[in-house]
């Protein structure tokens, strides 16, 4: 048998991540901590929030596959194992400083690693999909962190992306020791809005016409009003997602980060297909308008949600642009 690893984008580095639990009267949060060198030596936190659904921070699918080899000369034929890897974080590693501790976060009842043709997210899961479970595991890691492993760090940053900016939002102005925030692929408004604005943006695009729209809109507002009816129902589903789930996140982002005192970063796609821009463009508007100036302010012009750039043609291929973003940000960070 020939093993050959077949990974993502960046080396995951599965096996270098430590493993730790927090047990407490009802439940158990579990996080994994990347980092180069000695835990005791660090003195900056990084925090990364993925996005929304219920997969693993990483998963397998090992395939098989007859092929001829020629031995002794003689044709053989030997099995290849090809594993494949998914990742939910879109880090290459190498890149991150290191004075840093690397953190992510397990969801409820999701594993950090499994098989991916086997695996379907677990009761647990849907139960505590919500943006008030996400703030609390990101304050219990982060007192966890600071009583057990770095008792006096000098940064600790969170970042979220996608979901996880709503998570960050929240997390940034409700836990004192967080000391940056990144705001990643958010928008400003509840998500039901960003539903609506997208249908009334292809009227303007000329891809429906306003009668059209408009049943699209009746539609909306009637799965939206059957959400808010049945705000706890984990097994009816929306666009992929429980209704509780879309109940738990329709907390207006804005209505947090202005909150936040401290350092705060939004990186904005300009191409973005799950948020809109024009969404987004309220968080600049309302910082102004409430004589906020703590805020970083940046669109990534070519960019989509995953923060790459599509091919333009077929003799293009996907440019992976999330640790250009990163950097923007680090070198903010340290200034």
């Amino acid at each position: 048998m020939i093993p050959l690893l077949a990974f993502g984008q960046y080396e995951s580095k599965i096996k270098e991540y430590q493993h730790k639990k927090i047990i407490t009267k009802s439940d158990t949060i579990n996080y994994h901590i990347y980092l180069k060198g000695e835990i005791e030596k660090k003195k900056k936190i990084l925090i990364f929030f993925h996005g929304s659904g219920g997969d693993p921070l990483f998963m397998q699918t090992i395939k098989q596959d007859t092929v001829k080899i020629i031995e002794n000369g003689m044709v053989n034929n030997k099995i290849q194992k090809s594993i494949y890897e998914y990742s939910s974080v879109p880090f290459d590693l190498d890149r991150v400083p290191d004075e840093y501790i690397f953190v992510i976060i397990s969801k409820k009842g999701v594993p950090f690693l499994t098989n991916k043709e086997s695996y379907k997210p677990s009761d647990s899961f849907y139960e505590n999909e919500s943006l008030n479970y996400r703030v609390w595991q990101g304050e219990n890691v982060i007192n966890d962190l600071t009583k057990n492993w770095i008792k006096n760090p000098s940064k600790i940053v969170i970042i979220g992306h996608s979901e996880g900016s709503d998570v960050v939002a929240k997390l940034g102005y409700k836990n004192k020791k967080v000391t940056h925030v990144g705001y990643w692929a958010g928008g400003g408004n509840t998500q039901y809005y960003d539903f609506a604005l997208f249908i009334q943006k292809d009227v303007q695009q000329g891809k429906l016409t306003q009668a059209e729209a408009n049943k699209s809109l009746d539609s909306l507002f009637t799965n939206i009003r059957d959400i808010e009816k049945n705000p706890n129902n984990t097994k009816k589903q929306w666009l992929g997602s429980s209704y509780r789930r879309w109940a738990q996140f329709t907390e207006p982002p804005i209505d947090n980060l202005l909150k936040i005192n401290k350092p705060l970063f939004v990186a904005v796609a300009g191409k973005d297909e799950s948020v809109p821009i024009e969404s987004s463009l309220l968080i600049p508007i309302e910082f102004i308008r409430h004589k906020k100036e703590n805020l970083i302010f940046k669109i990534y012009p070519e960019y989509n949600h995953s923060f790459a750039k599509p091919p333009k043609n077929e003799n293009e291929e996907w440019s992976w642009e999330f640790m250009n973003v990163f950097e923007d940000f680090m070198k903010w960070v340290e200034q």
